[in-house]
């Protein structure tokens, strides 16, 4: 997953506003507490931020691989 896949994904579930304050603000328990911005930074794979910021909002497992995009031609 690219860095503009997780803000695609982010932006989709929690809308762009919201999705830019969890990232800055939403302590990442099982990555050492810090942010998603933070563990971008750190070089964490964006896909592991994305589902532990999943599994802490409680985003049901159908709307985890995000909505569906129409194919390129």
């Amino acid at each position: 997953m690219r860095n503009s896949e997780f803000w695609r994904l982010m932006e989709d579930e929690f809308g762009p506003g919201y999705a830019r304050v969890l990232a800055s603000s939403l302590a990442l328990t099982k990555l050492g507490g810090d942010t998603a911005e933070a563990a971008l930074r750190r070089g964490i794979r964006p896909k592991a931020i994305w589902l532990e910021v999943c599994e802490m909002q409680d985003v049901p497992m159908e709307r985890r691989l995000g909505r569906d995009l129409p194919l390129k031609e």
